[in-house]
């Protein structure tokens, strides 16, 4: 699959902003499925480390909601994760860590509580290049 030259989450952009207030202050984190650019669900994964300057993901929780993304005949569009703290920009532990090719990695920042931020970031061998992320709709 090509990089993504935008990534349309319209539909589940209110599912995620309400999953990273629910797990505020320790950083959510889910995987965002597809086609075409356009996100169609959001899954919540837990945070195993319960930080809040990082997040991981459960192995084995990954592989079960992988196999139902296939199964619906949808892609994997993106990594979310939340900054409590910080803005809605890669950290450098973000990118040492950004090991999923091919998806863009949504940051929603809570700093400001009633005005989340979301950004999108294509995370390739240290190299970050932004991705817009259009609430709106498609062209």
């Amino acid at each position: 699959m090509a990089a993504m030259s935008r990534l349309f989450i319209k539909k589940i952009i209110s599912e995620m902003i309400a999953h990273a207030r629910r797990e505020a202050p320790i950083e959510a984190c889910g995987i965002i499925a597809g086609k075409d650019g356009v996100a169609e669900k959001y899954y919540e994964m837990a945070n195993t480390d319960k930080s809040d300057e990082h997040y991981l993901m459960d192995p084995e929780e990954q592989f079960k909601i992988m196999k139902v993304i296939r199964g619906l005949g949808l892609e994997i569009l993106g990594i979310f994760h939340s900054h409590t703290k910080t803005p809605a920009r890669p950290s450098k532990e973000d990118i040492r860590f950004a090991f999923t090719e091919d998806v863009v990695y949504l940051i929603t920042s809570l700093m400001e509580t009633e005005r989340p931020v979301t950004n999108g970031f294509i995370i390739e061998e240290g190299n970050i290049t932004e991705v817009p992320v259009e609430v709106g709709e498609m062209p």
